[in-house]
């Protein structure tokens, strides 16, 4: 009893009998649809200008769609994606050599871009080193440089008859190198370049790892009598790694389609003899672009487009299940 009433509580509400007091309603959760006007502009854009090409992207890949069949194009169904590894096809010749060199390519760049900006952020991250700052700023000016600038100057210094770095070469006595040229060298100037292009954001990243590093670890290990590489291998690299591989895993993936170093420094070649679609620079990307531009291989285009976002997605999909970054923390 209280008040002179009875208290009734119940999972649905609290009801006072005999206090004159009316049983607490549920309030009805209200629909905002204005907030879908806000996002209605943004919703309508990725469906007009992502979702729609993508759609259509994978329609032509199940069409034999190209030149000679500009306005009757057929569906052929799973045609065009057995032809992609079937070894007496053309499709094949492009598809296979190219795919193996993306992979190497997207490997090799992640892995000497990430190198070479740990190596550069350890050196510059020594407080001994007063003039530290001054560096950074001059280390990070290739990422300051529009990348399509950096390219096109890349491409004219590396030119085999007139280029100034092969002019440089000549009076230390050394022969000039085929840069753009050779199949070898041409993909060693791919992965110089665009270690050029990429160390300073490798750099910024794994400086703001060091960085974050407490000083009393480094005196505590010192005390305790650890060397410099001690001190790397178990108090700076676990911190930089830990910081770094979230974003390893999609500079990997951008790797697979970073059609500008490729199409404005090499344009794909030197041309490939087995085939006229794919050089030996080129990455599925690049290959992609020259079906449809070039030789109006659309249907061909369409199923290396698909094949190579569903790769970028899976491999970008194990790399995060096996690093476990993106899992919440306990």
């Amino acid at each position: 009893m209280h008040g002179g009433g009875v208290t009734i509580l119940s999972s649905e509400a609290v009801v006072s009998v005999g206090s004159g007091q009316r049983p607490k309603k549920r309030r009805k959760k209200k629909t905002e649809w204005s907030a879908y006007g806000f996002l209605g502009p943004a919703l309508i854009s990725i469906c007009v200008l992502s979702l729609a090409p993508m759609l259509y992207t994978i329609w032509i890949s199940f069409t034999n769609w190209d030149a000679m069949h500009f306005m009757n194009y057929q569906f052929v169904g799973v045609k065009n994606y057995v032809d992609l590894v079937n070894p007496s096809d053309p499709l094949s010749a492009v598809f296979i050599p190219t795919f193996l060199w993306t992979l190497t390519f997207a490997f090799l760049t992640t892995t000497i871009n990430y190198l070479a900006g740990l190596l550069l952020a350890v050196l510059l991250n020594n407080k001994n080193i007063k003039e530290a700052p001054l560096y950074r700023s001059l280390l990070i000016i290739p990422w300051a440089v529009p990348g399509l600038i950096s390219l096109l100057a890349w491409q004219g210094l590396l030119n085999q008859s007139y280029g100034q770095i092969n002019a440089a070469l000549h009076v230390l006595g050394i022969s000039a190198i085929p840069w753009l040229v050779n199949p070898f060298w041409a993909r060693v100037t791919v992965l110089m370049v665009n270690l050029w292009a990429s160390y300073p954001y490798m750099m910024t990243v794994c400086t703001g790892a060091l960085q974050s590093i407490p000083d009393e670890l480094y005196e505590a290990s010192a005390i305790d009598g650890a060397g410099w590489w001690q001190r790397f291998r178990f108090i700076s690299m676990p911190s930089v790694w830990k910081v770094s591989l979230p974003l390893l895993i999609p500079s990997f993936a951008f790797s697979f389609n970073n059609f500008n170093t490729v199409f404005l420094l090499t344009g794909g070649g030197p041309a490939r003899s087995s085939t006229p679609f794919a050089g030996y620079t080129d990455i599925l990307a690049s290959a992609a672009y020259k079906m449809t531009l070039t030789y109006n291989r659309y249907d061909y285009a369409a199923v290396i487009s698909v094949v190579l976002f569903v790769l970028v997605g899976l491999i970008s999909w194990i790399n995060m299940q096996f690093t476990g970054v993106f899992k919440e923390a306990d």
